[in-house]
């Protein structure tokens, strides 16, 4: 399986909103990147994603899983984009910040850091487990 992060603004979208959706989860709705929504296009249920707070904070807070696969975003009016559901797993014990992750030569190649306005990303198995790892998980 594949593994992702989703950006999300706290004040827009908290993970502690997100946890509050329980198992029902919530719709990943208003990507209007190209390369984002091929990100989602390719996300499976099942699938796990980083969820990271962007611009406040800058740090991936928690794991959510994908329970419904993409599908039409009725609040894009142009038809062209979609969107996933997705419900909370866990909070990470450590945050971990972009900083640390800048920091951490392992991670040089993730597209956090090489790609870091794309809101969909993808995350490598070894990404995975060292951001897992520095998230005490």
């Amino acid at each position: 399986m594949a593994h992702w992060l989703l950006k999300s603004e706290p004040s827009t979208w908290s993970f502690a909103e997100q946890l509050a959706e329980g198992e029902k989860g919530t719709a990943w709705s208003g990507v209007r990147n190209h390369a984002a929504k091929l990100n989602l296009m390719a996300m499976t249920v099942g699938e796990q994603a980083f969820f990271y707070h962007s611009n406040e904070g800058k740090e991936i807070v928690g794991i959510v899983e994908a329970i419904k696969a993409y599908y039409p975003d009725p609040s894009d009016d142009s038809g062209k984009f979609g969107m996933v559901d997705v419900k909370a797993v866990r909070a990470l014990p450590r945050p971990v910040t972009l900083a640390a992750i800048k920091a951490d030569k392992r991670l040089a190649k993730m597209a956090l850091v090489a790609q870091p306005r794309l809101s969909v990303q993808p995350v490598t198995d070894e990404e995975w487990r060292i951001v897992c790892a520095m998230g005490g998980l």
